[in-house]
């Protein structure tokens, strides 16, 4: 069977992860810091290491079948790929910020003042939605420094932190859009065997993030209580213990609510709870 070409970030802040979240899902590939394409050894898989900015076009054209890269950077490119998984980290926000002593209170307050971007697309769009014209213009590199240089009024850059903003005298305004990493596909490779089974290993890897197991005793007389808290993958296990009339009850609980989910099940009863991470969830 023909392996799939999939592309990651080369270096950045996608790119870590990325790596982790491959080798998480069982893929066994080295070499990946020094070379341009590894082969996974155990999985009809390449994989390229590129910039960033262009992992959608090369998507789009079938240079590679499949990428993974931030939402903004998609939206940047106007490429036609498409959205296969969204994959839960690399999570900022496109927004505006403008010096921290100026007077703008409202969005409408840049009709008519030119902003410093990389990210031209995007901010036309969303200025367009909002009826402001403003002038747009378009910066690669450090956009924070625009203000201070005269270049611009304000600016529409990555947050994450916010740090960098704040060391520029600049303050956010506004936010434009939200991103996170996703794992896209050229049109057409939706049905791909070997697409089917990744996106199956990559679907487990991330339920498993989002989810705790749990084993935790009660008396049979606190069970009906316990077992109605509880929302596992289908139902709580109920295993019997060596002291008569208590059982150890196994489930899984959503990381989300994690901790209130605890505290209601000491309420109720439960002692000895044990948590302990998982490593995937097949369904």
């Amino acid at each position: 069977m023909k392996n799939l070409k999939i592309a990651i970030q080369k270096s950045g802040r996608l790119n870590e992860k990325s790596v982790q979240l491959l080798k998480n899902c069982g893929l066994d590939f080295e070499n990946y810091k020094s070379s341009l394409i590894t082969i996974v050894s155990n999985f009809n898989l390449e994989i390229l290491f590129l910039r960033d900015d262009d992992i959608p076009d090369y998507v789009e054209q079938g240079i590679a079948d499949l990428g993974i890269v931030g939402e903004n950077v998609i939206d940047e490119s106007l490429a036609k790929v498409d959205y296969l998984q969204r994959l839960g980290f690399g999570k900022c926000t496109l927004k505006l910020a403008v010096p921290k002593d100026s007077n703008f209170n409202d969005i409408k307050d840049l009709d008519g003042k030119s902003i410093a971007t990389s990210y031209p697309n995007i901010l036309g769009k969303f200025l367009k939605d909002k009826q402001i014209s403003a002038e747009i213009h378009p910066i690669s590199g450090s956009v924070e420094i625009a203000p201070g240089l005269g270049l611009s009024e304000a600016i529409c850059d990555i947050v994450s932190t916010g740090g960098t903003l704040k060391n520029n005298g600049l303050k956010p305004f506004a936010d434009v859009s939200t991103s996170e990493a996703i794992l896209i596909g050229r049109a057409g490779l939706a049905e791909n065997p070997i697409l089917c089974e990744l996106l199956q290993r990559i679907q487990s890897v991330l339920r498993a993030k989002e989810t705790k197991y749990v084993v935790l005793n009660v008396e049979k007389t606190n069970l009906p209580q316990i077992t109605e808290l509880l929302q596992g993958v289908k139902s709580p296990t109920i295993v019997p213990l060596a002291e008569e009339g208590w059982v150890a009850v196994h489930t899984v609980i959503p990381e989300e609510d994690f901790w209130g989910k605890i505290n209601t099940l000491k309420s109720a009863g439960a002692q000895g709870i044990v948590v302990m991470p998982i490593e995937k969830i097949i369904l």
